[in-house]
């Protein structure tokens, strides 16, 4: 079981969910209502975390930045309560099965995936496999395995990645919207993991580095609260 930080009690009106997969695991999520009437379209935005991310903070931050919309999110197979064990593969197999769930209880109209570093990826793989109106992608990169040799360039580690996680291929040739935000002095994704996503996205319509902010820190910006708002809306109307 992957040790993320507990989750708490749920707000009042927030919902759990769960998934079963076709390997018997069973993927545990949170459901945070938008308002109840509204004349807009309703939209869903649907979160991948970090590696440190449990999907209820994941799902209680996006439901912070963006209260007018329905926020579903998942804790990754393996991360408590969510079982099985984590691995890029489950990652990539289970978000088509979180989406379809969330799809047919929510049903919106329009659905906005948001993904955190390693979720960014998770996020650009979805885009590939079922339909989504925009991608939000927060300290991305290009390749999990291109990421891990830039950290670490003196060790052989492809061999060691059975599965790769790479955000590029996910896009390829995708009309899907696309907002990046990403920190200026992101000390886990280099810049050029980042620039090299950037350059094989097919329609970028919305690109923000936070000047001096790093992986974690960036959260904490007041210029990253606003560079969300506007890159929401950016996927939202192009």
């Amino acid at each position: 079981m992957h040790a993320v930080a507990a989750a708490g009690p749920l707000p009042p009106g927030a919902e759990r969910l769960q998934v079963k997969t076709p390997d018997g695991e069973v993927l545990h999520g949170v459901f945070f209502p938008g308002p109840a009437q509204t004349d807009a379209p309703k939209t869903l935005v649907l979160g991948f975390g970090g590696n440190a991310w449990n999907g209820q903070d994941v799902g209680s931050y996006l439901h912070e930045l963006y209260p007018d919309v329905d926020v579903v999110a998942f804790h990754y197979r393996g991360y408590w309560p969510s079982t099985g064990k984590p691995s890029a593969e489950a990652l990539l197999a289970d978000a088509p099965l979180v989406y379809d769930a969330t799809i047919a209880k929510v049903r919106p109209e329009r659905t906005i995936a948001v993904g955190f570093s390693i979720g960014s990826g998770v996020a650009a793989s979805l885009a590939n496999r079922r339909r989504v109106d925009g991608l939000i992608l927060i300290t991305p990169f290009d390749s999990l395995k291109a990421v891990a040799s830039s950290l670490y360039p003196w060790f052989p580690v492809g061999p060691f990645f059975k599965h790769e996680i790479n955000s590029v291929e996910g896009l390829r040739g995708s009309a899907v919207p696309v907002a990046i935000v990403a920190g200026e002095r992101d000390e886990i994704i280099p810049a050029e993991r980042t620039s090299a996503l950037r350059n094989g996205v097919p329609n970028l319509v919305f690109d923000r580095t936070i000047t001096r902010a790093g992986h974690n820190d960036i959260y904490t910006r007041s210029e990253f609260q606003a560079a969300m708002d506007e890159a929401f809306e950016a996927v939202l109307h192009r």
